[in-house]
């Protein structure tokens, strides 16, 4: 039963944070809108948002089959790597190289998020092979981002 309740708690904190990089996302959309830079960013962006949306409800019917709810919000609540929300109080009045450093941070948050629950020795097999999945979509735009980045002069 403790680990039932450990992967849920862990499974759970994976919601959270990918609320999190979702929210990051769009704020960082408002920003470039508003900016008027980096226009070409938005549906980068916007696919690494239906990413997220799609891992959370990959993740999401796991917990449904343990018999639990998906959690709600961001990962303030949560207790995993909260990276993402101050990436998102940071974004205001910065340029697009800074933008792009803040992504960043915020995919290496998610990463690490992944990263520890996939080394804990609570999950079964099926939602490791989930869960690397995801991570390797993860790891994908966390380089494309990085990439955009070093190709913005600051």
């Amino acid at each position: 039963m403790e680990t039932t309740k450990e992967t849920l708690e862990l499974l759970n904190d994976l919601v959270l944070i990918n609320n999190d990089r979702i929210e990051g996302f769009e704020r960082a959309i408002k920003e470039l809108k508003e900016s008027g830079e980096g226009l070409n960013l938005e549906p980068v962006f916007l696919k690494f948002i239906d990413d997220s949306r799609r891992y959370k409800m990959e993740i999401g019917t796991e917990i449904q089959a343990l018999g639990k709810d998906i959690e709600q919000g961001t990962s303030a609540s949560g207790k995993l790597h909260r990276a993402w929300i101050a990436v998102k109080e940071t974004f205001t009045g910065h340029d697009l190289h800074s933008l792009l450093e803040e992504c960043e941070r915020g995919e290496d948050a998610i990463k690490k998020a992944y990263e520890d629950a996939l080394m804990g020795e609570v999950l079964p097999a099926y939602v490791i092979d989930l869960l690397d999945a995801q991570l390797q979509g993860i790891l994908e735009a966390h380089d494309e981002i990085k990439t955009m980045r070093d190709s913005v002069p600051h």
